[in-house]
């Protein structure tokens, strides 16, 4: 550290806040903090630690600067983001890359390392300045872990830092007892809000940028604060854990964590599952019955020849949009208690209580939302009626309030032994509701990579388009797919007795249009996937898998939802469409040249022979294979 941050820091520091910095001993984050102190110029810097006065300072400034308003509840605040700041720019969100890199990464949103770098830090020269900002130190997954990875937050949104404390668990403690070889190895996040209007809301949206350095783990968010653009512990950390993962041979996966539970046995079997947005992901995860570790980021590794996983954070970010006492019982009763929980984007009626679309509850006519005072019919500047919320709405929580939550599972520093994984997709016509994946490569090339997810409506774009997304990570992918796909065999391959790949697909309809069953039968699927793991089941084979036998789906159906299984509904559901999905596996192999020109030529040899043996059978059987016709 050099003398000039030295007096910089001790210029904008209280000596409580120099004290605990100088306290971690480590270089390193003196110097990531002291250089943007210095380049961004604010007017004081709070620093952080793990105690609970800490962290209560945070939360009272958020309130006190107005990035959050107090509601009914008294545990409870609002926050909004402006009006043109209600999702996460994918756009502007790009990699920095080395110029030997650029070609590989230009399917990725990509710039020039040097033209990013410059243009950053011309953006945030003198950003805060003015401006009172906090410094905190958290840790994606568990603390003092194998799974661990430090982090360093630098922020002038208190609501930002307010975030991430329930999102995260804060590891001051743990930045503490890093050993001397460790304390360089931490994630760097600089953030600033910007310019602020008379609201509190980001003005520069023209200077929007999110800019990730894989190469050096640091993440540069600037005018925005929509915190899936602004919260960069969240999906900017899972960027660069994924190409850190792929050079140390892990996996950082977008999945949630959860236990299937079956009470007679006494048993709890973990799973992990990756589904695209709207097909199926929380609701899996929060299945009634079954048991939560995480519902979002998952890091997997092989210990001591075991596959295990741990939920990253600590928290929920969840869209709030149609959570209801019906539909997700658990969540929206914990939203309604008087708890920490941080309202975004929603509508605050005149009785100061939050109101979103899909409640289940009437809203008032009046109130104030992103777009400032409402009433109903109001249109925005572009003539457009205003809804009473944003559909991107939010909902910040911690996970361990649910009373679904495994704690053994959700605090163990060696994570879970993961048994089974499930890649969920959403389409009408092709993909059976449940299958089981011969063995883990055929799981990753036949189940992962071939991830689809159909448009549902105009607002959407042209029904029916099937929207690529290999693994369900495609967004965060942060070096070429083809070889992430790849090391995702390796992995798996990597270990003696890997999970069992299971695909999901909740949304097959019939000939009328209609869905074929209802939201709760997933946990018919969820509990024959478990029961195949533990060889309770029997299966029949198809041309990509194997799938259940009528009668065991029929048994489960009346013992976990009471209903009647018609053996109809069964061979329609269960029907093997080969053309449907010889056209999936050439529109996976075409997706997969298009964002990787240099992807594995095994991959593609691959798919080539699956799709020869699903013509095979098509000559042989005709193109839809009812269950039991198909011998592989």
């Amino acid at each position: 550290m050099s003398d000039n941050y030295d007096s910089v820091l001790k210029s904008k520091m209280s000596e409580s806040s120099f004290a605990k910095l100088t306290a971690l001993k480590n270089p390193k984050v003196m110097e990531f903090i002291g250089f943007f102190a210095q380049h961004c110029d604010p007017k004081s810097i709070f620093v952080g630690t793990d105690s609970a006065e800490d962290i209560d300072y945070v939360r009272k400034q958020a309130i006190a600067k107005g990035e959050e308003e107090v509601l009914a509840n008294s545990e409870q605040t609002i926050h909004w983001d402006g009006y043109g700041d209600q999702a996460r720019d994918k756009e502007n969100t790009r990699f920095m890359v080395y110029k030997e890199n650029l070609e590989s990464m230009k399917a990725l949103n990509s710039i020039e390392y040097d033209k990013g770098y410059e243009e950053i830090m011309s953006i945030s020269k003198g950003i805060m300045k003015g401006k009172d900002v906090v410094v905190l130190f958290f840790s994606e997954g568990p603390t003092e872990s194998v799974f661990t990875i430090p982090c360093v937050q630098f922020t002038d949104s208190w609501y930002v830092a307010h975030s991430e404390l329930i999102l995260y668990r804060s590891a001051y403690t743990h930045f503490l007892k890093m050993p001397e070889a460790e304390k360089a190895r931490f994630y760097r996040f600089i953030h600033s809000a910007g310019e602020l209007d008379e609201r509190g809301c980001t003005v520069n949206l023209d200077k929007r940028r999110i800019y990730m350095d894989t190469q050096n783990n640091i993440v540069y968010s600037m005018n925005d604060q929509y915190a899936g653009n602004s919260i960069g512990l969240k999906k900017h950390a899972m960027r660069l854990a994924i190409n850190q993962a792929g050079k140390e041979g892990w996996l950082c996966e977008h999945m949630f964590v959860m236990a299937a539970v079956d009470a007679e046995k006494g048993r709890n079997t973990y799973l992990c599952g990756a589904y695209p947005s709207a097909c199926g992901k929380t609701s899996t995860a929060m299945i009634p019955g079954e048991k939560i570790v995480g519902d979002d980021i998952a890091y997997f590794r092989n210990i001591n020849g075991e596959f295990r996983a741990v939920n990253v954070e600590f928290g929920m970010f969840g869209i709030i949009k149609d959570v209801n006492a019906k539909d997700d019982p658990v969540i929206f009763e914990n939203l309604m208690k008087n708890q920490e929980v941080i309202f975004s984007n929603v509508l605050v009626g005149q009785d100061n209580k939050p109101y979103w679309l899909g409640m289940g509850v009437d809203a008032p006519d009046k109130g104030r939302n992103h777009f400032g005072e409402w009433s109903k019919g109001v249109k925005d500047a572009k003539g457009k009626e205003v809804g009473i919320a944003h559909g991107n709405a939010r909902y910040t929580m911690r996970l361990d309030y649910l009373d679904n939550i495994d704690k053994a599972g959700f605090e163990a520093k060696e994570g879970v032994r993961v048994e089974g994984i499930l890649y969920g997709g959403r389409d009408s016509d092709t993909t059976v509701p449940v299958e089981e994946s011969p063995d883990w490569r055929d799981g990753i090339l036949l189940k992962a990579a071939t991830l689809e997810s159909e448009t549902t409506s105009a607002t959407l774009g042209a029904e029916g388009v099937r929207k690529p997304s290999p693994m369900a990570n495609l967004d965060f992918v942060a070096y070429p797919l083809g070889t992430y796909t790849l090391n995702n065999i390796k992995f798996g391959e990597g270990i003696k007795n890997p999970p069992k790949i299971f695909s999901n697909n909740y949304f097959m309809r019939n000939q009328d249009g209609n869905f074929m069953t209802s939201k709760l039968a997933k946990k018919v699927w969820l509990h024959w996937s478990e029961g195949r793991i533990h060889c309770e089941y029997d299966a029949l084979d198809t041309p990509t898998g194997k799938i259940p036998l009528y009668a065991d789906l029929k048994a489960l159906f009346l013992k976990h939802l009471g209903e009647d299984f018609s053996e109809a509904d069964y061979t329609y559901l269960f029907t093997f469409r080969c053309g449907k999905w010889i056209a999936k596996l050439e529109r996976t192999q075409a997706f997969y040249r298009k964002m990787d020109a240099g992807a594995p030529q095994e991959l593609f040899d691959y798919w080539d022979a699956a799709i020869a043996k699903i013509k095979a059978a098509q000559e042989k059987y005709g193109d839809e294979i009812k269950p039991g016709d198909f011998q592989g």
